[in-house]
């Protein structure tokens, strides 16, 4: 493999990384600006109302997000294949 070819690969996979990282980031973030907006609005100052909101919005958004995952890392792997055949 020539450096330009590594380089790509490198990059398909952060991409790959973003794509299935972003909307679980994205769900976690947006519970923890409602939670936090209901905490300042109502002055309740619990640590641990934040972290059982968030996992479940997070593990509901997993299962619900699970085929696009697989479909995107199989489709990943395949690129990669098809270049390792291709260069081999």
């Amino acid at each position: 493999m020539t450096g330009a070819e590594v380089l790509d690969v490198g990059r398909d996979g952060l991409f790959v990384l973003l794509k299935l990282s972003a909307p679980l980031m994205l769900v976690g973030l947006a519970v923890g600006l409602v939670i936090a907006l209901f905490q300042a609005l109502t002055q309740i100052q619990e640590m641990t109302l934040v972290f059982v909101p968030k996992i479940i919005a997070i593990f509901l958004t997993l299962l619900v997000m699970l085929p696009f995952m697989g479909q995107v890392l199989s489709s990943f792997m395949n690129r990669i294949a098809e270049q390792i055949i291709a260069s081999g």
